[in-house]
């Protein structure tokens, strides 16, 4: 009796799930809504081709094709690269045709996502995947016997069109000129966008930095675990330096180029000396620029200037920039600077100086100057006239082989003062100077206009051009001083200032200019 019960309990729940799920279209219930039993029916999204599409960095277009039974939405993972079209649809039997379109990948890896079509709770997906180009980072590839700009495009189209003349600074043209901060929009292209978004105080060009180019190779080349190394020699002005290449790498970067020179330059692995690319190229522009990461912004040459004599004062000798410090520059910086040959740092700052070098083993100093201008030139501390300390720690450095490194905070104002002043002892053309200071012009905000000055300066115009503060300044000071002699010239009043009122020996200027100074070519 026991184990007929026991088998009736089994069967029963059997019994009565079977008859919920029974439907019967002749049942007289059918219209009762407590009784009905209503099936619910699914999707069904079947793709007919392939469920996966594959893409090169530079994007495209592909396809996904699917049968959908009920009405359908597609979306996708990451729509701020990939696009589906059309988004939406009614059920098919036929193939429908999903239009796939991948932007280009301009990041350093690969990046995958999904297409996800969905009817009501069933989901179906395709993958998709897009390859990085190896050469995303790389500059503009250099061929073996290539003619290069080494300077900025927008400073070289400066500096090739403007002609200031001498004695007259009451007018500049330097704010006509896409590089710099006039509150206008440009396109990609350079060309003034009136429809443009607003000027963005983050959204800063750089045009202070030189071009940078690349060498290139291919992934058959390489030598397994090897790394590789840059031999990289200027031949006319006698330079040459070495960057590290790690292994795997297909391209290796430089820059800082000095304008008319003829390079060499060979890749080698170090393990083996094969060789992975050799050969030659020259260089044309009017400056050279200096960049090292991550900063030194507003860097560049006082090299390659024609004077009135027929002589241009020689590159690699004394560089001008903003700020170069052990907190901004990082270790690959450090390495560029002494690359470049830098082999001393003046600070021109005051409650911001260093008390030592930003990079070990460079010669230092910092006088403390609290102004730029005429006050820069006729003041000074205990230890004398300020330009005298600067000007006798410059050619010190000089005649022991280190070439300096002078800068303030910016590059601008007290670093322009000197910069002047050098420019002019050397018989720079007057007129040639104020283009010189004004491609300060060309470097971002914190340079060119100091951070503190953006939140009163909606439109980030320059403020020290020729006919402002600096250089209106100090250029009729030495002007004045060059009238006291019949004929003088701007060099002659450079000159008198440093000995008579900044009490510079007259041997410290002539070592100068033997030093500085090479016949033009």
């Amino acid at each position: 009796m026991k184990s007929k019960l026991l088998a009736f309990l089994l069967v029963l729940p059997m019994m009565i799930c079977c008859g919920s799920n029974k439907e019967d279209p002749t049942d007289d219930n059918s219209g009762d809504d407590n009784n009905q039993t209503t099936t619910v029916t699914t999707a069904t999204i079947t793709f007919t081709g392939e469920t996966e599409l594959s893409f090169g960095f530079e994007g495209g277009t592909g396809t996904f094709a699917f049968t959908c039974d009920k009405d359908w939405t597609v979306r996708t993972s990451n729509p701020e690269w990939l696009h589906v079209s059309p988004e939406s649809g009614s059920a098919s039997e036929t193939p429908i045709t999903l239009t796939v379109t991948c932007d280009a990948n301009a990041t350093t890896s690969t990046r995958d996502t999904y297409v996800v079509i969905e009817s009501g709770e069933v989901k179906k997906m395709g993958r998709v995947f897009q390859n990085y180009d190896v050469f995303v980072k790389a500059g503009v590839e250099l061929k073996s016997g290539a003619t290069v700009l080494a300077t900025n495009p927008n400073v070289e189209k400066f500096l090739t069109e403007v002609n200031y003349p001498d004695h007259d600074w009451s007018y500049t043209e330097v704010l006509n000129y896409y590089g710099g901060f006039n509150g206008k929009y440009y396109d990609e292209n350079g060309n003034e966008d009136p429809n443009g978004q607003m000027f963005n105080w983050s959204n800063q060009p750089s045009s202070d930095k030189p071009m940078t180019y690349s060498i290139r190779w291919t992934e058959a080349d390489l030598e397994s675990g090897s790394n590789m190394v840059l031999t990289l020699e200027d031949v006319t002005n006698g330079w040459k330096a070495e960057t590290d290449i790690s292994s795997g790498s297909l391209y290796v970067n430089f820059t800082n180029l000095v304008p008319n020179a003829q390079y060499t330059y060979r890749v080698t692995t170090v393990n083996s000396g094969k060789v992975m690319a050799e050969g030659n190229f020259t260089t044309t522009g009017h400056l050279h620029q200096v960049f090292f990461k991550s900063a030194c912004r507003n860097g560049r040459d006082l090299g390659g200037w024609k004077t009135l004599d027929g002589k241009m004062v020689k590159y690699r000798m004394v560089y001008r920039g903003g700020r170069m410090q052990s907190e901004t520059v990082n270790s690959a910086g450090k390495k560029e600077i002494l690359a470049e040959g830098i082999g001393a740092q003046l600070d021109l700052r005051n409650s911001d100086r260093l008390s030592k070098p930003a990079v070990d083993g460079l010669a230092f100093l910092a006088p403390g100057i609290d102004q730029g201008g005429t006050w820069m030139l006729t003041h000074g501390n205990d230890d004398g006239n300020y330009t005298k300390q600067c000007f006798e720690f410059t050619v010190n450095s000089l005649r022991e082989g280190k070439p300096v490194y002078f800068h303030c905070s910016l590059g601008r104002d007290r670093t322009g003062t000197f910069d002047i002043l050098l420019l002019g002892l050397l018989g720079v053309r007057e007129g040639d100077i104020g283009k010189a200071y004004e491609v300060t012009y060309f470097a971002p905000v914190g340079y060119s206009v100091s951070s503190s000055e953006s939140g009163s300066n909606p439109k980030p115009i320059f403020k020290n051009t020729r006919n402002q503060w600096v250089y209106s300044d100090v250029v009729p000071y030495f002007w004045n001083m060059a009238a006291e002699t019949e004929g003088g010239t701007f060099a002659e009043g450079v000159e008198k200032y440093l000995l008579t009122v900044a009490g510079v020996s007259q041997q410290d200027i002539d070592d100068f200019r033997s030093m500085m100074l090479v016949d033009a070519n």
